[in-house]
């Protein structure tokens, strides 16, 4: 067999098993029970607020490209897993912004986040639910 054709399979298999490895990360990562429908019921306010948080000079770089990247990412129309697959296939990116979601929060403090929540009061509970962390808990790391 051809050296290119090695490299090609080599590659495919890389590619396979990273798949394999995202699908299985997320499946852990997701939210449990009713919080996955809050993270779809909130998507709309959610986008909102990645665009307001990556926007703020006064965030960390770091959390802003992170945020800057997630919005690439909801935009590329390819995802991660497939429609197809039950659950994760409709839910890959309300797992993706939550996790990001999360990191955002631990980073920059959910006071940040607080002042750029489009929503209601009762959506920014639920984001709070979702990020896992309480006021006392979301005090930001520089």
């Amino acid at each position: 067999m051809p050296w290119w054709a090695e490299m090609l399979i080599g590659i495919a298999i890389a590619l396979v098993v990273t798949w394999v490895a995202l699908i299985v990360a997320l499946a852990v990562a997701r939210p449990k029970g009713p919080l996955l429908q809050e993270a779809l019921r909130l998507l709309p306010d959610l986008l909102r607020l990645l665009r307001r948080l990556a926007a703020d000079p006064e965030l960390p770089r770091g959390v802003r490209i992170r945020l800057g990247l997630l919005m690439v990412y909801l935009a590329v129309p390819i995802d991660l897993i497939p429609d197809f697959i039950p659950v994760l296939g409709y839910a890959d990116d309300a797992i993706v912004v939550t996790l990001v979601l999360r990191s955002t929060v631990r980073r920059a403090g959910l006071a940040a986040v607080r002042a750029h929540w489009p929503g209601t009061d009762d959506g920014f509970e639920a984001l709070t639910r979702l990020t896992g962390l309480r006021p006392a808990d979301a005090q930001p790391t520089r």
